[in-house]
């Protein structure tokens, strides 16, 4: 949620913000009930502290008593005129996207993304190389058609060296990153709604997220929901600052929005497995970048030791999503697909989700701030699978196991 203040000093910026991000905000009826609302609270104060005063005249002059009953009615009846008032202002302000940096590039889709970084030497194979789909089943390492008989579309099973190589790379980047000093949870994937708002998934992508009506709880797609509401309604210290967290959870996404694609193997999923890294800091911009850059650092480590060719994407406005002041994407080699596809996301956040989330911290003065918040995807499986079982494939249809990664898997070869 934006800050009001703002808001009302800069209308052109948010709308701006709003037309870039390809989201229909609108800003003018925002301000002219956030500017009725203002009059409706200043009106019921001045009508409460004139009946406050009339409180001891009342008990001994009838018409005190009267006027009192009056103004006690006419407050009620702008009570609930600002009721309304407050929750038109809610809805509004939940619909307003936040602003982006002003290194993110403008522009309307993907295409205007920009490559800021690129990694590692693209394979080059002296034969036809065989897709992850093709691995898996030479060597049963999933089974994605008795996974669709019990759970439906995109449902599937790991095996065997996959199933013992998910578990290694989630531990190695999980303890990797307690070593770095990050605080490890084991995160909730069942969730209240109000994280969801929190987080801003909610309003803008509730059609993406699977609902558990009998219970009133959701489930999350990744433990950005439940961590960053971890602090949720609290004032820390400026002196714990920053927390950060590394959290391993297992996500859930209805992939409403992605109907025909990626409709065979590992690629897009309604469940898998991630490491997920969040920060909470305080109110300092140019200090947040630098966490931003830090969690980048994180995740690009972790490619780096399973000598994965990567390249790093600057998102533009219109790919970004609303949340995000600043937002990377990791693209991984994939050979079958002959191109980078996205393994982590990296993004910060601002103020724009503590103030929906109402977290905040004392600071050196004694003032009270809102922090800023930051998240990266650490390692999500089985997607990582994909680029490593198709980039270390051999030409006689063996696959090497990552040097990091031996010891957990047992093995150096999977060779059926």
């Amino acid at each position: 949620m934006f800050d009001i203040k703002f808001i009302r000093e800069n209308p052109k910026i948010v709308k701006e913000a709003a037309k870039n991000k390809n989201r229909k905000v609108d800003i003018d009826r925002l301000l002219k009930v956030d500017e009725e609302r203002r009059r409706l609270i200043g009106e019921s104060e001045n009508l409460r502290a004139e009946r406050n005063k009339l409180a001891k005249e009342a008990q001994k002059d009838a018409a005190a008593r009267e006027k009192g009953r009056a103004l006690k009615e006419k407050i009620a009846k702008i009570d609930e005129t600002l009721k309304k008032a407050e929750e038109e202002f809610k809805q509004l302000m939940y619909q307003v996207p936040s602003v982006p940096d002003e290194s993110v590039p403008i522009g309307p889709d993907a295409s205007f993304n920009i490559e800021v970084k690129k990694w590692g030497d693209v394979p080059e194979f002296t034969y036809t190389p065989r897709d992850h789909i093709q691995l898996g089943l030479q060597h049963d390492l999933f089974d994605i058609e008795r996974g669709a008989k019990v759970a439906g579309f995109r449902g599937y099973f790991l095996k065997n060296e996959a199933a013992l190589m998910e578990m290694a790379i989630l531990s190695y980047t999980y303890k990797k990153l307690v070593t770095k000093g990050y605080i490890p949870l084991i995160a909730p994937s069942l969730t209240k709604e109000f994280t969801f708002y929190g987080v801003g998934q909610f309003p803008w992508g509730r059609e993406e997220v699977y609902h558990l009506e009998k219970d009133s709880l959701y489930l999350s797609g990744t433990a950005e929901v439940p961590v960053t509401s971890y602090f949720a309604g609290e004032v820390l210290n400026e002196a714990d600052l920053p927390k950060k967290f590394v959290a391993f959870s297992p996500c859930f996404r209805r992939e409403a929005g992605s109907y025909g694609k990626d409709t065979k193997g590992l690629y897009r999923l309604h469940q898998f497995n991630k490491v997920e890294q969040v920060i909470i800091s305080k109110n300092d911009y140019q200090g947040s970048l630098k966490l931003h850059e830090e969690l980048l650092h994180n995740s690009e480590e972790v490619l780096q030791d399973l000598k994965l060719p990567y390249r790093v994407m600057l998102m533009s406005t219109g790919d970004m999503g609303e949340p995000q002041v600043k937002k990377y994407d990791i693209e991984t080699w994939m050979p079958s697909r002959k191109a980078y596809g996205e393994t982590m996301s990296n993004s910060f956040m601002g103020d724009f989700q503590t103030r929906r989330l109402n977290i905040r911290y004392r600071n050196k003065k004694g003032e009270i701030e809102y922090t800023h918040s930051l998240n990266n995807t650490a390692i999500a499986s089985p997607r990582i699978l994909i680029a490593i079982l198709e980039n270390y494939q051999q030409e006689d249809g063996s696959i090497a196991v990552p040097d990091i990664l031996q010891d957990y898997v047992g093995k150096k070869i999977i060779n059926g």
